[in-house]
């Protein structure tokens, strides 16, 4: 940590000069206060050395503290620290901050960007997938030629015994998938009856 004050230009003044803020001797040495407002937000054991601090506006001045908290290189426990009139130091805030070269989360995307991109994506992957069910549908319908030839062979072999009486070899008995359709024929039939007699 930084052990004499730091001066730091905060900007042009509306004379055009830049006027130089000093930290406050008592605010720099506030290292108690600090960690005392840390303890309430996080564990002590999450809080590491003194790593300096930063001059704000106004003669606030921030100090930090290192973090032990896996997954959070380069961050720093922040605790914003000012003295008003000639009362003690207070706490004006306490957070934990990045600091330079601090792992951070990728910058956030709206949602209509993330959303067309995925559809960008989709459409592009549909397009790859029709060329190649394009392909695939040609190699079948070479492959259907070669069959219809056998196909047509076999059925010049079938006679009369192996139709149905509706002349199919599929249909046995009027049956559709197990299901006697006579059967259905004949309870409409009921029906319609039963509504005519009413």
């Amino acid at each position: 940590m930084n052990s004499t004050p730091e001066s730091v230009d905060s900007g042009a003044d509306a004379e055009g000069e830049k006027p130089v803020l000093v930290a406050d001797d008592r605010l720099l040495a506030a290292h108690d206060l600090a960690l005392s407002a840390l303890r309430e937000i996080t564990p002590a054991a999450t809080i590491g050395d003194p790593a300096g601090y930063t001059l704000e506006a106004d003669g606030v001045v921030s100090l930090r503290f290192a973090t032990t908290m896996e997954g959070y290189p380069g961050w720093f426990w922040t605790v914003s620290l000012a003295v008003v009139d000639d009362a003690e130091p207070t706490v004006l805030e306490a957070e934990l901050l990045p600091g330079e070269g601090a792992l951070l989360a990728p910058e956030w995307v709206p949602w209509a960007v993330r959303l067309a991109e995925y559809q960008a994506a989709q459409a592009a992957l549909a397009a790859e997938r029709g060329v190649e069910a394009e392909d695939a549908a040609d190699a079948d319908d070479d492959s259907d030629d070669d069959l219809d030839d056998d196909d047509l062979d076999d059925v010049d072999d079938l006679d009369a015994a192996d139709f149905d009486d509706d002349g199919s070899p599929i249909l046995h008995a009027g049956d559709v998938d197990g299901v006697d359709i006579d059967v259905l024929d004949d309870d409409t039939d009921d029906e319609d009856a039963d509504a005519d007699e009413d």
